[in-house]
């Protein structure tokens, strides 16, 4: 089988300014069966995936992986993030970030503080979302179970269970979407999938088998 390789590109975003950076990888035989956005926290970036090997291992299981750097952070610093830290974004900007990847009904990862704009675009574009993993992100607390309870996108909920606050929390709240498996992932903290690829990359992959 080919090596998956990881390329890294930009997309324009109208209400950033400036590109943001992303890295890419694609499946060996150039046919993806879906495309994952995955997202990441305040500290990290898009690196953290390619370390841990979270876009290799999509690729190889047939789908497109895309990880961005969110605005103000990683590589993509020059660009003006569309809300403060901790309030949420409008749906909008996820929705130009998928036209500028092309990427069709998609998958979203999203860690910690990319909640802020995963949680806007899973309710206001919903149909655009394939599935959703949510990585105890914030902002859950700023909807309602109402509001959760209309949302029908497959979603895999993961968090380490020494992750006592925004894992917590963000379980009670997610917990509202019906369709929602969870992973309660053993020893592992806020940023369980750095504590424990393994398991994070099992996880994902079994429930990713299971979307038509």
């Amino acid at each position: 089988m080919s090596a998956v390789e990881v390329t890294e590109g930009s997309v324009k975003v109208g209400m950033c300014g400036q590109p943001l950076f992303y890295r890419q990888a694609v499946p060996p035989s150039g046919e993806a069966r879906l495309c994952v956005l995955l997202l990441h926290g305040i500290r990290f970036t898009s690196e953290n995936w390619l370390q841990i090997g979270t876009l290799r291992a999509l690729a190889a299981a047939g789908f497109r992986a895309v990880a961005l750097d969110l605005p103000g952070l990683g590589q993509s610093k020059a660009a003006e993030a569309p809300a403060p830290v901790g309030e949420l974004a409008p749906g909008e900007f996820l929705r130009q970030v998928c036209e500028g990847l092309q990427t069709g009904p998609v998958v979203v990862i999203s860690p910690s503080l990319s909640g802020m704009y995963s949680l806007p675009f899973l309710f206001q574009h919903t149909q655009q979302v394939k599935a959703y993993i949510p990585v105890a992100p914030i902002c859950t607390d700023k909807f309602t179970a109402e509001q959760y309870s209309g949302v029908q996108v497959p979603t895999l909920i993961v968090y380490g269970d020494q992750d006592t606050q925004l894992g917590e929390v963000s379980l009670r709240n997610l917990s509202h979407l019906p369709n929602h498996k969870v992973v309660v992932m053993k020893g592992a903290g806020h940023p369980c999938y750095l504590d424990d690829p393994g398991t994070w990359h099992k996880s994902i992959l079994d429930f990713l088998q299971t979307l038509s």
